[in-house]
């Protein structure tokens, strides 16, 4: 089974961050993975989006045409990616910024990622990983993304990719660490 995920948003909102997380995390449990960064010429404020396609086999191309997960932090992502994913994807749309009253053709998950890293974390530059950890469970909750080993990605791989991604700085670990169950938790 073969997974694309998008994580598409603002310059500055840790797109590539979440990416890189979720690359890790699959080569943390033994999947084939790519990470393919884009982002435009203004970078913070930009747009900004990853790619990442994971695989219990190898993997042909890095690019996502049709992504079964997706996670917009800001509208316009939403836009931009929407119409590519596939009728089943799993969908995060961060709440704080994204309008709920549209009519969507898939339903997305609507987690409030910055006004939950502002008000539960305390700190928001953690709303990307929120985001990361509600993806996590939203797909597990789906029951979408079978690997291996049949679980799919997991919240340790994720834990344990987050503790490499900030070993430079240890002391924001926690905290994102945090972030992370928060998000995980969230969805229900």
């Amino acid at each position: 089974m073969q997974t694309e995920i998008i994580i598409a948003g603002f310059g500055g909102q840790g797109v590539l961050l979440a990416g890189t997380l979720i690359a890790q995390a699959a080569i943390e449990q033994n999947l084939h993975t790519t990470w393919f960064p884009s982002y435009g010429a203004e970078m913070r404020g930009g747009t900004a989006n990853s790619t990442i396609v994971v695989s219990n086999d190898e993997i042909g191309s890095p690019l996502a045409f049709n992504p079964n997960a997706l996670i917009a932090l800001n509208e316009p992502s939403l836009d931009k990616f929407m119409p590519r994913v596939v009728d089943s994807a799993v969908i995060i749309a961060n709440s704080s910024i994204v309008s709920q009253g549209k009519e969507y053709r898939v339903k997305p998950y609507f987690v409030p990622v910055t006004d939950i890293a502002d008000k539960e974390i305390k700190n928001m530059k953690t709303a990307n990983l929120v985001a990361v950890g509600a993806l996590i469970k939203a797909i597990e909750v789906r029951q979408y993304y079978v690997s291996v080993n049949e679980k799919g990605l997991t919240i340790e791989s994720v834990l344990s990719a987050c503790e490499k991604a900030f070993a430079s700085k240890p002391q924001l670990i926690e905290i994102n660490k945090k972030a992370i169950k928060v998000g995980y938790d969230f969805i229900k």
